[in-house]
């Protein structure tokens, strides 16, 4: 492997053209290893958690995730940006009738940086409203491009997700710990309780409607459209709501990022729902708390799922290929009794989904509304939506 990765790069310092007045830079990883390449993007130095998504597509959506909050991205497909990155001609996001970014997961870029083999300088797409560089360096976040992600996956497979930092020729240099996020979760979910409504209809309208309490804890912008397109009236909540003072028919938890255990307060929730006996359901983060909420344990992943291609299979024998973004499992073993697990991972068997069989309450570790894709499972949230209505 060291053979082929000085091959490479002795063939990319003579064949591979240098983005327009790009700087050179390379990734730095807390053991030590080092990866030269060129500046794309805002040309400044930052840390962060690397870490790798093995999509082939949806940078906008991965790159606006919260769930990549803080951290340092690694396209495992050699070629991003060759559709551009959509947005209107003022260069503002489009959005839907309710106000939901369209190709966007939440309203700004969520990753600390980003590492890819090969970022395209001429993208061809329709919708193209800017390059991907240019949209990094608006944001204020930096890339670096030309260098093995071949090889730098694998040793991140090898020796698990670490702390690295993008260091840029000229710009001043940064410790790893500066890359840290304390509270991701707090970092990326609402301050204030809000209220929305299926596009078209009126407050009055929408009262009859079934509430859905949709636990923020950095909610992708699919889910939100995704339980609107149902008719259901979204009660959107901070990750530390008590849920008093409010009136729902069920609670949807969202994804989000970072280490479930530190969300006491939404876990303190979220047993509390359990007491009322109403559905909840729960997605990626959502399914880590609800297990803690039940009294089991969660740990994290050597390297995380992250990409739209993990088989989920389950229980009774049928797989499904599913989008994920989460570095945390739930332990089997520390399931009490009346939970049982609902989905498990073709790769590495982790539990991918986890039912109650005393009440109505599960959760999936995957995305069943994974934007752009793939989609296969969305009828879960189906499932959900119609216990709602029958408990209502």
């Amino acid at each position: 492997m060291e053979q082929q990765t000085k091959l490479r790069r002795a063939v990319s310092a003579k064949t591979v053209k240098p983005l327009r007045s790009a700087k050179q830079a390379k990734l730095v990883l807390e053991d030590g290893s080092e990866y030269s390449g060129w500046s794309f993007g805002k040309a400044r130095s930052q840390a962060g958690e690397v870490v790798f998504t093995t999509g082939m597509a949806g940078y906008p959506q991965s790159l606006t995730d919260p769930s990549f909050r803080g951290q340092i991205l690694v396209s495992t497909y050699p070629l991003v940006g060759n559709y551009g990155v959509p947005l209107s001609k003022s260069g503002e996001p489009f959005f839907d009738e309710a106000g939901i970014p369209v190709h966007f997961e939440s309203g700004r870029i969520q990753v600390s940086g980003f590492v890819v083999s090969e970022a395209c300088e001429e993208p061809s797409h329709f919708a193209s409203g800017l390059t991907l560089a240019s949209w990094l360096e608006r944001n204020n976040v930096p890339g670096i491009w030309g260098i093995d992600t071949r090889a730098l996956t694998i040793r991140l497979r090898e020796h698990g997700v670490m702390m690295g930092k993008i260091l840029v020729e000229g710009s001043r240099d940064v410790t790893l710990d500066s890359g840290l996020v304390p509270h991701p979760v707090a970092d990326v979910s609402p301050a204030e309780t809000s209220v929305l409504f299926p596009a078209g209809m009126t407050e009055a309208e929408a009262a009859v409607l079934p509430t859905i309490a949709l636990v923020d804890c950095g909610a992708k912008a699919n889910i939100i459209r995704c339980l609107l397109a149902r008719k259901v009236k979204v009660l959107r909540l901070p990750w530390n709501h008590d849920l008093s003072g409010i009136t729902f028919d069920g609670i949807f938890l969202s994804n989000g990022p970072g280490d479930p255990k530190a969300c006491g307060r939404t876990i303190a929730m979220v047993r509390k729902a359990f007491s009322l006996g109403k559905p909840v359901f729960g997605i990626c983060l959502g399914n880590q708390i609800m297990a803690l909420a039940a009294g089991a344990d969660t740990y994290k992943l050597p390297y995380g799922h992250r990409g739209q291609n993990q088989p989920c299979i389950e229980s009774g024998g049928r797989c499904y290929i599913t989008s994920q973004n989460h570095g945390y499992a739930v332990r089997a073993e520390t399931l009490p009794s009346g939970w049982e697990p609902w989905f498990i991972n073709g790769n590495d068997g982790t539990i991918e989904g986890i039912r109650c069989s005393t009440g109505p309450f599960s959760a999936v570790q995957f995305h069943p509304e994974g934007c752009p894709g793939p989609r296969d499972t969305e009828f879960l949230i189906d499932r959900f939506i119609e216990q709602v209505k029958v408990m209502k």
